[in-house]
């Protein structure tokens, strides 16, 4: 073999050998990457590229009694950034600063590395779908859509009190938003996708948990019964340049809310209007002392001591009574009046007398039987139990500013509440939000006999009549019954000339379906008496709620009557 040939074929080994080196290294790299190391590198891929994102449930819908939604959640999208990819040039921060309107200080920071270790930052929540195509059109690397849920109220200051509202989160805070929170709250699900290294959703890979949304809530109130109240105790409140109002009608039949309004009111879709002046619901958080609305509980105590009728009579003259060194004044000098007298011309001297007859526990326990100075146990959030102190420590001067509302608080709710139970049938019922099923049974304690309820609310009707001083609260078609008040405001201890006017009633007296009180606070205008002030507003109301609910008018003349009257004014 001459030199040439043996240099050629030492070089073709050494060739051959080294591509069969070649050959064996990536055989056997390939067997490492798809046997040996598979499991290892798939997981070192799925945890660059591979993702479990939330899928957000959307939270249950409130409506009412009639299903028509009170509060929706709708779907929506807020903007975030991963401030470990987040790249952007000035223009593009000013841009995008510009399009979210926030400050570009803070765009700046997730770029300086002060969020050094966080892959997760809201820029802004909640933006509409048009803003957050054009953020996404501005092609800012780390910044990304999540798709989330806004809570719209359809009605907005109408039912706000009642409803309340979320946060931005979707969770309740304030109404029954927060107290059905647990309810309405839905549970997230949770799928696995593919990102690209810009973070950037590629596919769907896997569902892993499907999100569970939350349940809707039925209410008992009737939007249109809301609408007519939140509107007719506005126009009051405006009319009479009041400080506040409430309103609370209930359903004697069943103790469910149909209506509840306050003034100020508040719109929830603008979280700048939640301030807590106005978001509270004052119908169950603020107390008022009741005046004249709380002589028929007097009364009833009265006449089911067996000592007392509705044609007692008791004399008021000469229009003053003194208590030790305090002095009960009437408006004027009613002479000898029966107790139905005393309800309709609203006598304090009168129902001074009546109570100071009566033994204290007597009193005390029938205020107590209707709740006074407990929570209804309605279940809204900040309910408060007003305040009735123990009989033990009452004073003659205590048990007569009692008689005619002073020295004892309540709620509006409260008090439309024990005007149910003692105008109506004689039961408290529970005081619910929600809507009960039609023949359901409904746990009641009868507090007072039907003999006492009947006599107290014939005694009403006559505060609503002629010569009465609720003669505003009448409504054509339907008997009322119902008793006025009118409170002086205690401030820094002493009571000063601020008043609230108070209507508490129920149609059709006759058969009562609706018990409501109106209450105006702070009336500036001339007129302040709760028959000038509250009266009215109840009549509107009921009148409108009594044929929204169809009920059977129960004071409409005979035929003769109207052709007689007709037949007199051709």
């Amino acid at each position: 073999m001459t030199a040439n040939n043996f240099t050629y074929s030492y070089r073709r080994y050494i060739v051959v050998s080294l591509l069969m080196a070649a050959m064996l290294l990536l055989a056997w790299r390939a067997v490492e990457l798809q046997v040996l190391t598979k499991n290892f590198l798939r997981e070192e891929g799925d945890a660059r590229y591979l993702r479990d994102v939330a899928v957000s449930a959307h939270r249950g819908m409130i409506t009412d009694r009639y299903g028509e939604p009170l509060a929706i959640s709708t779907p929506i999208n807020s903007v975030w950034v991963d401030p470990q990819i987040f790249q952007a040039n000035h223009k593009q921060q000013v841009k995008l600063a510009s399009k979210l309107d926030i400050k570009q200080k803070k765009i700046r920071e997730l770029l300086s590395g002060k969020s050094k270790g966080r892959a997760f930052a809201y820029l802004k929540r909640h933006v509409n779908p048009d803003l957050a195509q054009q953020v996404m059109a501005l092609n800012i690397q780390g910044v990304f859509l999540q798709r989330e849920y806004h809570r719209y109220y359809p009605k907005g200051e109408v039912t706000a009190h009642v409803i309340g509202f979320t946060d931005y989160d979707d969770s309740g805070q304030e109404g029954l938003e927060l107290a059905y929170n647990d309810w309405l709250k839905g549970v997230n699900g949770k799928k696995r996708v593919l990102k690209d290294r810009l973070g950037r959703m590629v596919e769907n890979v896997e569902s892993i948990k499907e999100a569970d949304p939350g349940k809707i809530l039925t209410l008992s109130i009737d939007r249109r019964i809301q609408y007519l109240a939140y509107r007719e105790l506005k126009a009051a409140v405006q009319r009479h340049g009041a400080k506040s109002g409430s309103l609370v009608m209930l359903d004697v039949k069943t103790g469910e809310v149909l209506a509840m309004v306050n003034q100020p009111a508040y719109n929830p879709n603008d979280r700048g209007q939640l301030k807590d002046n106005k978001y509270r619901n004052r119908s169950v958080t603020d107390v008022i002392e009741p005046g004249s609305t709380i002589k028929p509980f007097i009364v009833a105590a009265a006449l089911e001591s067996h000592r007392f009728n509705p044609g007692t009579v008791v004399d008021t003259s000469p229009g003053l009574f003194r208590v030790g060194r305090n002095l009960v004044k009437d408006f004027k000098n009613y002479g000898r009046i029966d107790l139905t007298t005393i309800i309709q011309k609203s006598s304090n001297v009168g129902a001074t007398k009546v109570a100071l007859k009566l033994e204290p526990e007597k009193i005390w326990d029938m205020l107590s039987r209707v709740s006074f100075g407990h929570r209804s146990a309605s279940g809204f959030p900040g309910e408060v139990s007003g305040l009735l102190t123990h009989y033990s420590s009452w004073q003659k001067i205590e048990i007569a500013t009692l008689a005619f509302g002073y020295g004892l608080s309540a709620t509006p709710l409260q008090l439309a509440r024990a005007y149910s139970a003692l105008v109506g049938d004689g039961y408290l019922r529970p005081v619910s939000f929600l809507k009960l099923e039609e023949g359901s049974q409904i746990a009641a304690t009868q507090v007072f006999s039907p003999d006492t309820t009947r006599k107290v609310r014939a005694m009403l009707e006559k505060a609503v009549l002629k010569g009465g001083t609720g003669t505003q609260a009448k409504i054509s078609g339907y008997r009322v019954a119902g008793k006025t008040g009118t409170a002086k405001k205690s401030v820094a201890g002493s009571y000063e000339d601020r008043y609230v006017a108070l209507f508490a009633g129920v149609a059709p007296a006759s058969d009562p379906r609706i018990a409501m009180v109106v209450i105006v606070d702070e009336p500036t205008s001339e007129e302040y008496y709760g028959g000038q002030v509250a009266a009215p507003v109840f009549s509107k109301v009921a009148s409108g709620a009594l044929r929204l609910l169809n009920v059977t008018p129960d004071n409409i003349p005979p035929i003769g009557a109207k052709i007689a009257r007709l037949g007199a004014n051709p």
